[in-house]
């Protein structure tokens, strides 16, 4: 059975209109499959660059490589670096199409990678800046746009180690060569912003990141890491978000809210992905999940606008609670994945 049979209506021909080159060229590569070399994508590709949402975001790019304000590039949200890379990959850029790309990956990398492997959000590049939904985004966002550099080891094994706990000091050993802190203040994703208990939010980035890592490059730790995120998430039904929620009552209303693009707020459908990514797309633990994904389809097998960015970033994607390609095409990748 096709998983195109599951949908109510001919989604995927919507998405590959050309009047949308972005969403058609990933709606080629990751829902029709066609092969990198296809001349059909190679021109879907070109064409995405050149027009539309990437050619807007790379046209704030300053000379130097950075967007917004030279630095570590966390603020202003959602116009300066670390936002302008996430969002590139989010809408399918690549730095072997445009050389701007690996310009700003490389200031990324630069200005805000520490010796000690973490990504900082602080402007003075303190290693107290970092934390696990900016380590995830900004790894899973290097690896999707296709960026190498050595110095991406570094970040990942800080990520895994941080996740393990092993060979972690406490936060208060202030004296320790490999401590928490602050903000990354314990294993299994703890966060000082969710009241210093594992952060769902921040957790769903490290697994994101986790899977773009090829199976060969997966050293012992990091299989240890991705483990333990794996039982995490599993650990409840992922459909009821039923995880640590800091000082609220209940998990927040947007885990239920699919949108797109998605920064650091999360919602079900991205776990799915960072799920998927890492080969658990047919698990039955995710068959709740899967339904839900379904269920939110409208009649023409379409899904809607529910969480945006509108007036935070440079565009909109979408209006609001209306059927959209973007949040579309990130339901159809999943529902491939576990057909």
């Amino acid at each position: 059975m096709s998983w195109q049979s599951q949908l109510r209506g001919d989604s995927v021909s919507w998405l590959l209109e050309a009047e949308d080159p972005g969403v058609r060229y990933l709606a080629l590569r990751d829902l029709v499959g066609l092969s990198d070399d296809d001349a059909e994508l190679k021109s879907a590709r070109k064409r995405a660059h050149k027009e539309g949402p990437v050619a807007n975001v790379l046209s704030r790019m300053k000379e130097e490589g950075y967007w917004a304000r030279a630095g570590t590039g966390y603020g202003p949200k959602y116009k300066s670096t670390v936002w302008a890379l996430l969002l590139l990959a989010q809408l399918g850029a690549k730095v072997t199409e445009e050389k701007r790309i690996k310009k700003a990956c490389d200031y990324l990398l630069d200005h805000a990678l520490l010796v000690g492997g973490q990504f900082s959000a602080m402007t003075n590049a303190s290693p107290s800046g970092t934390i696990d939904c900016l380590q995830g985004n900004l790894l899973w966002s290097l690896m999707e746009l296709g960026y190498d550099d050595p110095r991406l080891r570094s970040a990942y094994e800080w990520m895994a180690r941080t996740t393990t706990g092993e060979g972690v000091a406490s936060m208060k050993d202030k004296h320790a060569p490999v401590r928490y802190y602050a903000g990354k203040c314990g294993p299994n994703f703890a966060c000082g912003a969710n009241n210093k208990l594992p952060c769902a939010w921040g957790g769903c980035k490290v697994m994101l990141a986790f899977g773009k890592l090829p199976v060969k490059q997966r050293t012992p730790l990091i299989k240890r890491a991705i483990q333990q995120g794996v039982d995490f998430f599993f650990s409840v039904d992922p459909v009821t978000a039923e995880y640590p929620n800091g000082w609220a009552a209940k998990p927040s209303g947007n885990w239920w809210k699919f949108g797109f693009p998605v920064f650091y707020v999360t919602d079900i459908l991205q776990i799915t992905e960072a799920l998927a990514s890492l080969g658990f797309a047919k698990d039955k633990r995710l068959a709740n999940t899967i339904q839900f994904i379904l269920e939110k389809q409208d009649e023409q097998g379409r899904w809607l606008m529910e969480y945006d960015y509108t007036g935070k970033t440079w565009q909109s994607y979408g209006k609001p609670k209306t059927p959209n390609k973007w949040v579309t095409l990130r339901a159809l990748r999943v529902l491939k994945a576990a057909a």
